[in-house]
């Protein structure tokens, strides 16, 4: 074994020898010297490339992605040796005072070596690198944890009562209980250890949650997707030089450590991240024959082309040749979404006496991006604030619909079921894009109050019951004019678009009437070839493609 793990130590030199590894290290090391100072634990990160470190020690590569805790130590005694021979740090005096995180640049594309948080059982027991993807929807403020500590025996008589004899370094899934505690007793003497505190090496921590993607299909109003599939939030840790890497709401791809994190009598599953990728949507790069040769055909007008494909919009939903208006802007509105700074959204608000057909309408179609969200009435709009749960009692701010909408649609309903804060809250974000959330320091055992400005890159759906109760009907209005005396005139501005029912109140058209009935007869029919021809999925991978 001995012989084995020799033959590791000098692979992993010479993997870091020709992947520029080692003059980073020295780089490194240079900085800690010059500072003069002595630390119970010197930090280094190793970049690692699987396949590269495979083809040059299959034994290695395979320790790495395996046994990656063991791992580590192959390269910390290469790393103290490197010091020791070359003088690089007069401080350092043993080896446990050098922690190494290796961080994999990629994992193999192999099934065995992702993580799904939507499939059974979640595998937390084998410490090894994974990798996995989700969606953040939640994020703790950055906080301090133990990176390492200086024990020395109590005994004055013994000789480990100074030096570098015991040194606790942070590992995967530790808690600061586990890394910092006061029941260690000495090796040789028997006697308790008391930390050294003024060499307690402190680091950043951030605590996300996140969710398998797969939830925003679980949160569109319609679906023609039928599969079951489990959702399950997992716990994430960025530690240090990750912390406030995650943005809330966006999608992303990590490479860590699972591990099980005792909080009381509670376990949770988490990941110890090593690194992290952020996944941007990818739209198809083509659009259906159909559309390019309907285009081709009204190549002479300007117009013809978007009137024939709002016309034909949706006939699963409505019969083609209604709500025309409505279609034509519901596609724009789509072609307009985008995850871009300083992007131009075209946020709808429709009045209406047809609440029913219109949020079938609006459902089908949210289901034509990716991340088209309906908001559950029971639930915030905008990002709120509330306890880390895993016992540390900072605040932790928790996405909502606008925020998982990101680059989409978030459709909130009837504009008339919220409460006048809620509205002044919407007509804020509609005119800036922007919302705070204010954590207060007192309640969160922080020493000041923060606020922390969040961007809502999505466009808004909502209608407005004209027929409703609460509408009270003025008479002193101006042939043309319209009553919007049931929502403040300032939110009616700054939605981007408003659209008038085209259909008087309480009578349906008689297509529209025809379509109701034989969709109760049957269901999945297709009732007009024209669905045959212009497919849900044709105008799905237009959506993106032109987004």
């Amino acid at each position: 074994m001995h012989r084995e793990v020799q033959k590791m130590r000098e692979a992993a030199l010479v993997y870091l020898d020709r992947s520029g590894g080692l003059q980073k290290f020295v780089q490194d090391c240079k900085k800690y010297s010059d500072s003069k100072q002595s630390y119970a634990v010197y930090r280094f990160i190793i970049s690692i490339n699987p396949s590269d470190i495979a083809e040059l020690d299959a034994t290695l590569g395979n320790y790495i992605l395996h046994n990656p805790i063991q791992a580590a130590q192959i390269f910390q005694s290469v790393c103290f040796i490197a010091i020791k021979t070359l003088s690089l740090i007069e401080q350092l005096q043993t080896e446990a005072q050098i922690s190494i995180l290796l961080k994999p640049t990629h994992l193999p594309p192999l099934p065995s070596y992702v993580l799904s948080l939507a499939a059974f059982p979640f595998n937390y027991t084998s410490q090894r690198f994974y990798m996995s993807e989700g969606i953040a929807i939640a994020m703790g403020i950055v906080t301090k944890y133990t990176q390492g500590a200086r024990f020395l025996c109590t005994e004055e008589t013994c000789q480990f009562s100074k030096g570098f004899r015991y040194i606790r370094v942070h590992l995967p899934g530790a808690t600061e209980s586990a890394t910092v505690r006061n029941d260690f007793v000495c090796g040789l003497c028997s006697s308790p250890l008391q930390e050294d505190m003024k060499f307690r090496v402190l680091g950043d921590k951030q605590i996300v949650e996140m969710i398998d993607a797969k939830v925003l299909n679980a949160l569109k109003g319609y679906s023609n997707d039928k599969s079951h599939f489990r959702i399950q939030t997992f716990t994430v840790f960025l530690r240090d030089e990750l912390a406030n890497k995650m943005k809330i709401g966006n999608h992303y791809k990590i490479i860590g450590i699972p591990a099980c994190v005792q909080n009381g009598l509670q376990a949770t599953a988490c990941i110890e991240v090593n690194s992290v990728q952020l996944c941007k949507p990818r739209g198809p790069s083509f659009v259906s024959d159909n559309f390019k040769d309907l285009l081709s055909l009204t190549a002479s007008s300007c117009w013809r082309f978007s009137a024939i494909l709002a016309n034909i919009f949706a006939s699963q939903v409505v019969p083609p040749g209604t709500y025309n208006t409505l279609k034509l802007a519901i596609l724009l509105s789509l072609v307009q979404t985008c995850e871009k700074e300083n992007a131009d959204y075209l946020d709808l608000l429709i009045v209406t006496t047809d609440t029913l057909v219109i949020d079938r309408l609006l459902n089908y179609s949210l289901c034509l991006l990716p991340r088209g969200i309906r908001h559950p009435p029971y639930s915030d709009i905008f990002p709120s604030v509330s306890k880390d749960k895993h016992g540390t009692g900072s605040a932790s701010i928790q996405a909502c619909s606008a925020v998982l909408a990101k680059g989409g649609i978030c459709y909130i309903g009837d504009l008339a079921s919220y409460k006048k804060d809620k509205l002044e809250l919407l007509q804020s974000v509609l005119e800036s894009r922007m919302t705070t959330v204010f954590i207060p320091g007192k309640k969160y055992g922080e020493e000041a109050d923060q606020q922390v400005t969040i961007s809502l890159q999505t466009n808004f759906w909502s209608y407005v019951d004209s027929s409703s109760k609460k509408h009270i009907q003025k008479d002193n209005f101006l042939i043309g004019q319209m009553d919007m005396s049931l929502i403040p005139p300032n939110l009616v501005d700054a939605f981007g678009l408003l659209i008038h029912n085209e259909f008087p109140s309480c009578q349906q058209s008689s297509p529209m009437v025809h379509h109701i009935l034989k969709k109760a007869i049957h269901p999945e029919a297709m009732l007009y070839k024209v669905s045959q021809q212009f497919r849900m999925q044709d105008y799905e991978e237009a959506s993106l493609h032109y987004a």
